[in-house]
């Protein structure tokens, strides 16, 4: 599933290789993926405009197109890759990974494509068509991009009612940009369960859990994506914590399927 750093490795691709190329053709047939907006709507706002900047917040991307046209919005929901065709065949690719892979010119999953004057195409590849595209989207409700949060926007995000601290950082209007993996991998390295209520984290958990969101995201973008993360030993049945050998219990907090490590990760009081 594509979180903070496979979007900005998405990014990036529309950064370098689709920026100021026209657009002649858009393909926006799939209802769905494209929602609100029928056949055709999307195509016609973007019709001989280029796509000018390329920007990510949290787990959401968007491009301004040029002549002040719309905002372009695009989620890769749970699957999805931007795919950029060029008509000599050579491809370039961002987005999430997948295991085995993606065979170049494969491009079965295309939801949504944009076609470029030079014959060029950029495209949506969602296999499960939880991806979105839509025109001006809500930016204004994200939360801080998990990147660049300030330390009193960490501890703001995380002083608010009583959730689980796991369901609060899954939360893109407090904290943008963190997904299941990324929220057990910063949980299990700052040592904090993830169901303790977030009225009930101390000031040295809330530093440790900013110290582990940092260290989380600086290393997956680096690395490649989440699934580079060395907590994800956590999660196979039978597994141990890496650090201290303890049998991983499995749970569910924020609607996610959570492991953590019984031993470092207590319940109860701090």
């Amino acid at each position: 599933m594509p979180e903070l750093p496979e979007v900005e490795n998405a990014r990036s691709v529309i950064d370098r290789a689709a920026l100021g190329r026209r657009v002649v053709d858009v393909d926006d047939h799939d209802r769905w993926v494209c929602r609100p907006h029928p056949p055709g709507q999307i195509k016609a706002a973007l019709l001989n405009r280029e796509l000018t900047v390329a920007h990510r917040q949290g787990k959401s991307m968007w491009c301004e197109t040029s002549e002040d046209g719309p905002i372009l919005g695009i989620h890769l929901g749970m699957s999805g890759k931007i795919v950029i065709a060029d008509p000599d065949g050579t491809e370039v690719d961002g987005g999430d990974y997948w295991e085995r892979g993606r065979a170049a010119g494969d491009y079965r999953f295309a939801r949504f494509a944009l076609e470029f004057a030079d014959g060029g195409r950029l495209m949506l590849i969602d296999p499960r068509r939880l991806g979105r595209i839509r025109l001006d989207p809500p930016i204004e409700l994200l939360g801080p991009d998990a990147t660049a949060i300030t330390p009193a926007q960490f501890r703001a995000a995380l002083a608010r009612g009583t959730a689980p601290v796991k369901a609060r950082l899954l939360d893109q209007h407090a904290i943008a940009g963190i997904g299941n993996l990324l929220a057990d991998d910063i949980l299990w390295r700052a040592r904090v369960h993830p169901g303790r209520p977030v009225d009930e984290l101390t000031p040295e958990m809330v530093e440790a859990l900013l110290r582990a969101t940092r260290f989380a995201i600086r290393t997956t973008v680096r690395d490649g994506g989440v699934h580079t993360l060395g907590s994800l030993s956590l999660r196979p049945p039978e597994a141990r914590c890496p650090r201290d050998g303890t049998p991983t219990v499995q749970g569910t907090y924020g609607g996610r399927t959570t492991w953590w490590c019984p031993l470092e990760q207590k319940e109860g009081p701090p």
